[in-house]
């Protein structure tokens, strides 16, 4: 290369700038070549950059042709391949030239477009060996933009211990690695099971962050937001949304959608749509948030008509589109509208079924008990069926007392799922509510023989901005003496009401006595009963718990609700139970 190098002024480097086509690229080229400009590096580089976005053949053609390139070179060329999904594997053949290079070796400057490249499949595997090469190559190995571009890796691959082990060595974290150690643990917060600890860490995270005097920016609210969302800890996530505004933070789409889906999980709706009409954009991520919110708060009509709206705007729609607004179908019964927008979506809107979506059509034909049609909707689907599938047959099939149907679904899901809990609880309440109860005990033994405990249900209220959080037959409340008392109250006056527990699902081989006290103990009663203890009278009671509601707390919250004259919110892993005056908003069609 010559010096000293052209400034970006260059009337030639301006025209390279501008170029869009192939044929334009060629000529200024041609010119670069003919002036000798081509021999600089910045030159060079600006051509390889440019290059690599309009023809990427072109630029490895240009590239293969410097006789010596630089490191600066090829990072240029591999960090702008890397962010193309379909050219990471050149981008990753061009570090192996560097890395068997004689003299060449990889700085700070290679790493981080790899690793952002590694944060996707099929390439997360090659994570573990690039950070060994950063331990290798880099002295010291501690490169700001290097470690950020890790703790993005071990966060978008899961590895949520690995990125806050990195986070714990940074000395003064800025709001990029702050960034990307609470998206870490907001994406990973629901990826198995809802852990609601990772959420109550993101919430921990941003106080320490604010004491640490780095400010908060669009993307750190989006994870905090996120956060209040999967806890429905709606104090904070106001909260949150006043700190946007104080803040004068950008309301983007971004924080937008987040807003819209944490009041929606909150289960204040009416907030949630108010807010989505507001927003001056609203794209298909918005659209997905607002009609999912109106799916698990059982208003299909509304999720339904939202859909159209938005086909109507222009707007298309994504497979997460189509999965929420069947979701909003399955749950208020509207079969032949949850079934067209299936059929639709390869004709009409050429996306791909995938498994989420064949688990909505099951789930949809199951509870309006068309349950024949929704198993050969399994057996018939062009990829294997996952327990999902299995377990939402076996769910309806319990529901519609079929059970032909639920024991074709059990054997599948003990194939798939051995050591799960939750089937083997379905199981037992399918012979249950049949009276087969040599059959409960024989499911018992099952669970017994291969050491498979039932997963506690777990039930968080929030009172005064701080969240409870309630395990069945919770002991441990500071205030659990009072609890205790509040439920013994409860059920009295439940008894004087005519409520009869509804004990069959109950799954332990104890007296008829006990077992209404093991209904009573249930951890939403629980969360209900300290409640009504600690929290104003007139304020709505609102509760997020990780299993489906039983039954019995199901009628029992009904009455509860008009015995106490108070508004209780329950959100379960399915959807939200809007209890009110003796009622719920589920109409029983849960």
């Amino acid at each position: 290369m010559r010096g000293p190098n052209p400034s970006s002024n260059h009337p030639t480097l301006q025209l390279l700038e501008k170029c869009k086509t192939l044929a334009n690229l060629k000529k200024v080229h041609a010119h670069m070549i003919t002036t000798g400009l081509i021999l600089h590096t910045y030159p060079l580089s600006r051509i390889l950059l440019i290059s690599s976005t309009i023809a990427f053949t072109h630029a490895l053609s240009i590239f293969n042709q410097i006789p010596n390139p630089t490191i600066f070179l090829y990072n240029t060329l591999i960090s702008s391949l890397a962010n193309h999904k379909f050219h990471t594997h050149i981008a990753f053949s061009l570090y192996s030239r560097v890395l068997t290079h004689t003299t060449l070796k990889p700085n700070s400057f290679t790493f981080p477009s790899l690793f952002k490249a590694c944060g996707s499949q099929p390439w997360c595997r090659h994570g573990g060996a690039l950070h060994t090469h950063v331990l290798k190559f880099l002295e010291p190995a501690s490169d700001p933009f290097v470690q950020a571009a890790l703790l993005n890796y071990y966060a978008k691959c899961g590895k949520v211990g690995a990125c806050r082990y990195l986070f714990n060595q940074l000395r003064n974290p800025d709001v990029a690695s702050w960034n990307s150690i609470l998206s870490a643990y907001v994406h990973n917060s629901g990826v198995v099971c809802k852990d609601v600890s990772l959420s109550l860490e993101v919430l921990s995270l941003f106080i320490r962050m604010q004491k640490s005097l780095v400010k908060a920016n669009e993307v750190t609210l989006v994870a905090l937001i996120s956060a209040c969302a999967e806890l429905g800890a709606l104090s904070q996530g106001a909260w949150a949304h006043v700190y946007v505004l104080k803040h004068n933070l950008k309301l983007n789409h971004f924080v937008g959608t987040a807003l819209i889906d944490m009041y929606s999980k909150c289960g204040c709706l009416d907030l949630a749509y108010q807010l989505f009409d507001q927003m001056p954009h609203r794209d298909t991520l918005c659209y997905n948030a607002m009609i999912g919110g109106f799916a698990i708060h059982g208003c299909g009509h509304q999720a339904l008509d939202l859909f159209k709206k938005m086909t109507l705007q222009g707007l298309a729609p994504d497979d997460v589109t189509l999965i929420v607004t069947m979701c909003g179908c399955s749950h208020v019964g509207l079969v032949d509208e949850g079934c067209e927008v299936f059929d639709s979506m390869k004709e009409v809107y050429g996306i791909e079924r995938k498994l989420e979506h064949y688990g909505c059509l099951v789930d949809l034909l199951g509870r309006a008990g068309r349950l024949r049609e929704a198993e050969e909707r399994i057996l018939n689907m062009p990829m294997k069926p996952n327990a999902v599938l299995w377990r939402s047959l076996l769910g309806s099939a319990r529901v519609h007392g079929n059970l032909e149907i639920g024991e074709v679904s059990i054997k599948h899901l003990i194939q798939l799922e051995p050591e799960t809990s939750g089937n083997y609880v379905l199981w037992s309440n399918m012979y249950a509510s049949l009276n087969r109860w040599d059959d409960v005990k024989r499911v018992r033994k099952l669970m017994k023989d291969h050491g498979v405990n039932k997963l506690p249900g777990s039930s968080l209220v929030e009172i005064g901005g701080a969240m409870h959080e309630f395990l069945t037959g919770d002991k441990t409340h500071p205030c659990s003496k009072e609890i205790y008392l509040k439920l013994e109250e409860m059920s009295k006056r439940l008894h004087e009401y005519g409520h009869k527990p509804r004990t069959l699902e109950v799954l332990f081989d104890i007296e008829e006595e006990e077992k209404e006290d093991a209904l009573s103990y249930h951890s939403e009663r629980l969360a209900i009963a300290f409640a009504l203890i600690a929290s104003h009278p007139c304020a709505p009671i609102r509760i997020s718990k990780n299993l489906r509601v039983c039954g019995d707390c199901h009628t029992s919250s009904k009455l509860i609700s008009k015995i106490y004259e108070r508004e209780i919110i329950v959100r379960d892993r399915n959807r939200f139970h809007h209890f009110k005056k003796g009622a719920c908003s589920c109409s029983d069609y849960w």
